[in-house]
């Protein structure tokens, strides 16, 4: 009885051992595999962080209207009788747009036209009689005072004809009518916009932070979006007051629009370029991460050399090699490091600290990137934009 319990206890331990041995050398297998198991490289865009020009800039948003711009309306009343423009037509400066009916004043007019002429034939003889000694000079100032009120009434006349007549104040494109051929008209009834698209101005409003760098004749360029600055300019005033509620000092510019692709009252984008600096650490914004902790970029650098773990280690780290040798490229990976950023400008950011030249910065694919990530440099995906384009041919 006492044989079969030990027999039983042995076998009891046998079984017990084996299961903890083969335990203890599946978790060590598994720990060989994943401690030799190489890490599948990410392919990432990078770029050089080189010193380069810098051109700052304020960047903000502003309204466009035209340098002139009015609408017309007639001084006087009376029926429409000749409508002599169209919507979007060129007109110059003195053209008749408005004729209004005027047959009333034209009679009154020549009336008075004869009278006048009547009264200066009057003065004429009056002057005669006076150098032949045969007239008092009491009739050649009566005959005086009366040439020179009908002239005078003459003058007023036409002051109310030309009146009856619409003239464009300037060169420029007029609106659309709003008025028809025979509709009464009265004073201050809006007859259609005329617009001077060859000019431009642009409104628009800075920190006051910034008025210290503002000064006119100061260049600056618009677009309709950040990407297309196309029209250029240049300041033409400056409020010399901040206004005590926004804290905003409100700026005028004037633009060039030969195309007349800018209208009045649109939107565009606006920056005012400050004087150009040299030297400046400035990378893509592609290229800066922001987190909770702060500002970061990744650094491409070689990777460093691990020591091979025991056991079945050396073949993994064979085979490893074996591609290597290959491809002939060297191992890469990324190192996380943060930065001190400033200014921002046409898609690029200054970094203050953290880099210096001649790091290689990731600029795409860091979404999959941790510190140490081994890397593959392949810039043909780089994402480089308009913006980034522009600031390179700087």
């Amino acid at each position: 009885m006492i044989k079969r319990l030990i027999i039983a206890l042995v076998l009891l331990v046998l079984v017990c051992g084996g299961i903890v041995g083969f335990n203890m050398f599946r978790d060590n297998a598994i720990q060989q595999f994943f401690a030799n198991m190489p890490v599948a490289s990410v392919t990432v865009a990078t770029t050089k962080v080189e010193p380069a020009p810098w051109t700052p800039g304020i960047e903000t948003i502003g309204t466009v209207n035209a340098s002139q711009g009015v609408d017309l309306t007639v001084e006087q009343a009376g029926i429409i009788k000749d409508i002599n423009f169209a919507a979007n037509q060129r007109v110059k400066q003195g053209d008749v747009l408005i004729q209004l009916d005027d047959t009333v004043q034209q009679a009154d007019l020549a009336a008075s036209k004869t009278q006048a002429a009547l009264d200066q034939q009057s003065l004429d003889r009056a002057i005669e009689l006076q150098r032949r000694g045969v007239g008092s000079e009491v009739a050649l100032d009566a005959a005086r005072a009366t040439a020179s009120t009908s002239a005078s009434q003459v003058q007023k006349l036409q002051a109310v004809l030309d009146q009856k007549q619409l003239r464009a104040p300037f060169n420029g494109t007029i609106g659309i009518p709003k008025v028809d051929d025979g509709q009464y008209l009265a004073p201050g009834t809006i007859v259609a916009t005329l617009q001077d698209l060859d000019t431009m101005r642009a409104d628009f409003s800075v920190p006051e932070q910034q008025l210290a760098s503002l000064k006119m004749g100061q260049p600056v360029v618009f677009g309709v979006t950040a990407d297309d600055m196309a029209f250029k300019g240049a300041v033409v005033g400056i409020d010399p007051k901040v206004d005590p509620q926004s804290r905003l000092v409100s700026v005028r510019a004037e633009i060039t629009n030969p195309d007349g692709k800018l209208s009045p009252g649109q939107f565009v984008r606006v920056r005012v370029e400050l004087p150009r600096e040299d030297g400046v650490l400035a990378v893509p914004q592609t290229a800066l991460t922001t987190s909770l902790y702060g500002d970061y970029v990744y650094v491409v650098r070689p990777a460093e050399a691990k020591p091979v773990a025991e056991g079945a280690a050396a073949p993994a780290a064979a085979a490893a090699a074996a591609p290597a040798e290959a491809n002939a490229e060297p191992a890469l990976t990324v190192s996380q490091v943060f930065v001190k950023v400033g200014r921002r400008s046409e898609g690029r950011v200054e970094i203050i600290e953290g880099i210096k030249p001649g790091d290689e910065l990731v600029i795409a694919g860091q979404n999959r990137l941790t510190n140490g990530t081994p890397v593959k440099v392949d810039n043909t995906v780089s994402p480089v934009t308009s913006a980034d384009a522009k600031a390179a041919a700087k």
